[in-house]
């Protein structure tokens, strides 16, 4: 019985240490466009229409709670019909920013977490901030994770600078 016990708890302690040992990784991109703060904010607010300017958004439906309201769910059905499910954690109009996690999808991240928000350069131009923290969901690496959600940002971004051109 000694051995189990002891078999058990190095097992439970090796999982606990892989799954804190995890560092979690960044993506951070903008994009400059050349149209007023309010302008740009009026396009990518609406939590319940991602559609309306990322580019591989077929269908965005929010299930649960009110749009632009915390604890919001939205369900996205992407071009290949994949999909994914995200919360609203934050939303602030008077700063433009909005927070949101995805809670379970089809890109290859785990404890995804972020924030959208735009900002005005001073010039009368607006600035769109999109950063996230994750970690790698497997079989996934580092890279690919990054990549992946890299690739999600660039698409909905250089959407913004055809919308906005």
């Amino acid at each position: 019985m000694r051995l189990l016990e002891s078999l058990v708890l190095a097992t439970l302690l090796a999982t606990t240490t892989s799954v804190f040992a995890a560092e979690p990784l960044f993506v951070v991109k903008s994009v400059e466009l050349n149209q007023p703060v309010d302008v740009v904010w009026k396009k990518v607010s609406d939590f319940g229409d991602l559609g309306a300017w990322h580019p591989a958004v077929a269908k965005t439906e929010i299930v649960t709670g009110k749009i632009n309201h915390a604890g919001a769910k939205r369900v996205l059905t992407l071009q290949d019909g994949g999909k994914i499910n995200e919360t609203l954690t934050a939303y602030n109009a008077k700063s433009k920013s909005y927070s949101y996690k995805i809670t379970d999808g089809v890109l290859p991240v785990n404890e995804y977490a972020s924030t959208v928000s735009v900002h005005s350069n001073g010039d009368g131009k607006s600035v769109v901030v999109w950063e996230s923290h994750f970690l790698p969901k497997a079989p996934a690496d580092e890279k690919a994770a990054s990549d992946a959600i890299k690739g999600v940002y660039d698409g909905g971004l250089n959407q913004l600078k055809t919308l906005f051109q």
